[in-house]
């Protein structure tokens, strides 16, 4: 049994049992990767893929068992590099934090500036992606550090915390009829078209179910991924936005109004996920206490033992 056994499996499952797209990801050879896979079947007297034919179709009971070890082993594989890493380098190496875009251009510019000047020496990735993709990131290894509204707290294997809360707001050009409408309603926000975050980004769940439950039917003619393009859209008369209010600047978007709306939607809350059992770096720790600076490296150490059960909240 080796490593590269191990990677095998854990990547099969990852691509879907297609081995031409493990032997790619792994940078090797179809037959390699059938080799592999068959000398480690040999070795443990067990058969771990359900076959048709020369094609594997899903994991046999034993091999759903392996693949969590495999999991655990890969993972501890990495923080023993990591933890030497730690003694031989502290102040210099790579921190990947996986974000979206609201959340990378709104909230944690000013962290990253502090981050930067306490750490010069470690390159810092900020990677833009899903809720959905920054979980699986953390998950996977691919990512140290998750920060997103959705998804992360839903994680078994993730430990989050509480980052900061926030309201979604409404935006409409200067001038727009709902400036004047005092107090706003979700009745008068529905009689115009909509612009607003695409499904599973920035609380969008929260929205429509803050619709739903008025027995509204908003009449929603765009959506994006980000703030800004959602900005652009109204400005250009398209619809009015609602957006994470964070997302807004009277400074740079004049010609846009942000409309009090606090009371017409719950607020959401924006989280941090390690995973449970992954060896932080100390300048890991870091980043996470200047997001939120009750979350100390002890706070966050006992949240994500590989044991820990509860979610931890600031």
């Amino acid at each position: 049994m080796n490593f590269q056994q191990l990677r095998i499996i854990r990547e099969t499952v990852r691509q879907g049992f297609n081995l031409t797209e493990v032997a790619n990801a792994l940078f090797t050879s179809q037959s390699g990767v059938s080799k592999h896979i068959k000398d480690l079947e040999d070795e443990l007297g067990v058969e771990l893929f359900v076959r048709r034919g020369k094609r594997l179709l899903g994991l046999t009971d034993p091999g759903k068992g392996l693949v969590a070890i495999v999991d655990r082993m890969l993972l501890d594989a990495r923080n023993i590099k990591s933890l030497a890493d730690q003694y031989s380098q502290a102040d210099q190496g790579r921190l990947t934090v996986a974000t979206t875009h609201t959340q990378a251009r709104y909230a944690l510019p000013g962290v990253v500036a502090q981050f930067k000047q306490a750490f010069p020496r470690v390159h810092l990735v900020l990677h833009q992606a899903s809720p959905g993709e920054i979980a699986a990131m953390v998950q996977d290894g691919q990512a140290d550090i998750g920060v997103a509204t959705e998804s992360l707290a839903e994680a078994a294997d993730l430990a989050s915390f509480a980052y900061y809360a926030w309201h979604h707001s409404v935006v409409v050009p200067a001038g727009h009829p709902l400036e004047a409408t005092q107090p706003l309603t979700l009745e008068a926000i529905a009689d115009y078209p909509i612009i607003t975050y695409h499904d599973g980004f920035t609380g969008r769940a929260y929205l429509d179910r803050t619709f739903a439950n008025a027995g509204l039917a908003p009449d929603i003619v765009m959506s994006a991924l980000d703030a800004d393009v959602i900005k652009t859209y109204v400005e250009l008369g398209l619809g009015i936005g609602i957006i994470a209010s964070v997302a807004f600047s009277p400074t740079r978007d004049l010609a846009l109004r942000q409309l009090a709306s606090d009371h017409l939607f719950a607020p959401n809350t924006t989280r941090i996920a390690v995973r449970k059992g992954h060896y932080l770096r100390g300048f890991a720790y870091r980043f996470i206490e200047l997001c939120a600076p009750t979350l100390k490296e002890p706070v966050v150490r006992a949240a994500t033992r590989p044991d820990q059960e509860s979610e931890t909240a600031v």
